[in-house]
């Protein structure tokens, strides 16, 4: 059994996904035995998008622990991490964007600390943006005020918006999390396959906030200040139309599932 396993889905994006390995490979300690799934839900439909993949197929030849799956199509996220669930062999899985980096070797602080908290089921570490500057990604019980807000409002209502997004936490201390972004997550491996990994009826958007809502009725999500990563978070459905109809989409599917919480 591995000490750690990782998913990456990718989607055309490989570049980014290079880069992000190789920091996981500078920073990670060789202590720990890990293997990193990269799960491609590109479509290769032409010639060029094909050559694309092979030469980022090369790269990762460059990383012995790194192991390369394909959707051929775009299965979305929470099916694309899915797709390695009966395959992982691991104490703990990470759930990792691609837009992800890492200058300090995260893992060994967040395996130790969930070695020494059994009662932790999985842990969103410090995530801050290039300059440093810790993100908004730790997020109280969602509601429809809160995602009307933030998807169409947001330049008003400051308060609540700093409330559902956990400002007024001590963040050099560990808390408790209802709903941390699935940008990384770092869950025991047991309890992802209890859970069954991602509900999949989600293509993307808040498939991560279900994941935690379960993770939180059976054990704990908790942020843990010990580890930082860098989180590049590009916001694409505030800029595209189609990822906007996703995002709305999503919203509603969570909605029905969990009960329409209005406050």
């Amino acid at each position: 059994m591995k000490t750690l396993t990782l998913s990456i889905v990718v989607y055309k994006n490989y570049g980014e996904v290079v880069e992000a390995i190789e920091s996981l490979e500078k920073y990670t300690s060789g202590s720990i035995d890990k293997t990193v799934y990269i799960i491609d839900n590109t479509d290769c439909s032409t010639d060029e998008e094909f050559a694309k993949r092979e030469e980022f197929k090369k790269q990762l030849k460059r990383f012995e622990d790194v192991q390369f799956r394909t959707n051929n199509t775009n299965q979305g996220f929470g099916k694309g991490h899915n797709m390695i669930l009966d395959e992982i062999d691991s104490k703990y899985h990470a759930i990792v964007n691609p837009d992800i980096l890492f200058k300090e070797d995260a893992f060994k602080e967040i395996i130790t600390f969930m070695d020494e908290n059994q009662k932790v089921g999985m842990v969103i570490p410090r995530l801050e943006d290039e300059k440093g500057n810790l993100q908004a990604v730790y997020r109280t019980e969602l509601t429809i005020f809160d995602m009307f807000i933030r998807m169409f409002m947001k330049n008003k209502f400051k308060k609540r918006q700093a409330k559902h997004t956990m400002q007024d936490m001590d963040y050099t201390k560990v808390f408790d999390v209802p709903f941390g972004q699935g940008s990384f997550l770092v869950i025991r491996t047991d309890l992802y396959r209890e859970l069954e990994g991602f509900d999949d009826r989600f293509f993307m958007y808040l498939e991560d906030a279900d994941l935690c809502k379960r993770v939180n009725k059976v054990s704990k999500l908790v942020y843990y200040p010990g580890a930082t990563v860098i989180h590049k978070w590009e916001k694409g459905s505030h800029k595209n139309k189609k990822l906007f109809k996703i995002h709305v989409q999503s919203m509603f599917k969570y909605f029905f599932k969990w009960g329409f919480k209005l406050f």
